[in-house]
């Protein structure tokens, strides 16, 4: 597969049984991040066979992960250094960053052995990606930006969709044997960064579906649908979307748990506006989806789960002069 064809993927099982083949060096991982997606993702690689060293800035999480899946709880990044591969399931690419030089002169960076791959399936700005990528080189170290799609019953079900980026074709091929035990969609988009311009335009396409989706819902309450129903017609029309088929109906469901946050969301919406400005491409509705969720996230916090900017929205319906409820 040519890494730079958009189209081009690996979803084959004997493919990935190559890989894996090819990469038997590639035993020890260490994993960065066990929150709602990192733990499951790093539980499906102790299964498939992987001696994983998983870290959290969380004790308790660490702990409890090498408890349960017997395996070592490393007690600083550093103590990572083993491995030969890096994989990093954090907020942001600062915080790759931040773990990554933790220590200083007795950091996980100066400790990996020259040829490590660090696989990064944050949402970041790609140039602070091709930065990284750099700082990384100099210390004869690999980076591939990997970031996903699926969430949380992605990262359970071991059915993430990955938007790869990297300059070298073998480590291309060394992440995808990796991420192939956690999703059987692997996209190779082109050069380091590429994943990670895919990612936020991924993420802006399904808020713009989202924020169009609740403002709908909001709109026809006013005229006296029922939003189960106008939800059950968008499903079966030309509406369909990920928001209707899952958000909206966990927000008529009243399901308040946390799957993809308020400000993570707008933070990968920030990527798509700048991505657009910075290539002068007259982006209106970017911009205004962007708003739309920033508006949401600054009234009501944006640690909370993104469908909760509904409940904001909903509450902004005003006087015939336009001016919000009390």
């Amino acid at each position: 597969m040519d890494k730079h064809n958009p189209s081009s993927y690996k979803s084959s099982h004997a493919e990935a049984s190559s890989r894996r083949e090819e990469n038997v060096a590639d035993r020890i991982i260490g994993f960065i991040g066990l929150g709602n997606m990192g733990s499951h993702m790093a539980r499906h690689l102790v299964k498939a066979g992987y001696e994983v060293l998983a870290y959290d800035i969380d004790p308790e999480k660490r702990t409890a992960f090498a408890r349960e899946n017997g395996t070592v709880a490393p007690g600083t990044p550093a103590d990572l250094a083993p491995a030969s591969v890096i994989l990093t399931m954090v907020p942001t690419g600062a915080v790759v960053r931040a773990v990554l030089n933790e220590g200083g002169e007795k950091s996980l960076l100066t400790g990996l052995r020259p040829g490590s791959l660090v696989i990064d399936t944050t949402s970041s700005p790609p140039e602070s990606t091709r930065e990284l990528g750099a700082d990384l080189a100099r210390h004869g170290l690999l980076l591939i930006d990997a970031p996903v799609s699926g969430g949380g019953m992605g990262a359970r079900d071991a059915n993430l969709v990955f938007m790869m980026g990297g300059d070298s074709e073998a480590a291309v091929d060394r992440a995808a044997a990796v991420l192939s035990h956690l999703g059987n969609k692997i996209f190779r988009l082109g050069k380091l960064g590429s994943g990670h311009v895919m990612k936020s335009m991924n993420n802006y396409v399904s808020a713009a579906a989202y924020v169009g989706a609740c403002e709908a819902l909001i709109i026809g309450q006013q005229y006296g649908l029922d939003p189960a129903m106008m939800v059950d017609v968008f499903n079966v029309s030309t509406a369909r979307s990920f928001a209707t088929e899952t958000s909206i109906r966990r927000i008529i469901a009243g399901n308040e748990s946390r799957n993809f946050a308020l400000d993570l969301f707008t933070k990968d919406l920030k990527i798509a506006v700048d991505l657009a400005d910075a290539k002068a491409v007259k982006a209106t509705l970017t911009h205004a989806v962007h708003d739309r969720m920033v508006e949401a996230r600054d009234a009501i916090g944006g640690y909370g789960d993104h469908t909760k900017a509904y409940a904001f929205w909903a509450s902004e319906v005003g006087d015939d002069d336009g001016r919000r409820n009390a």
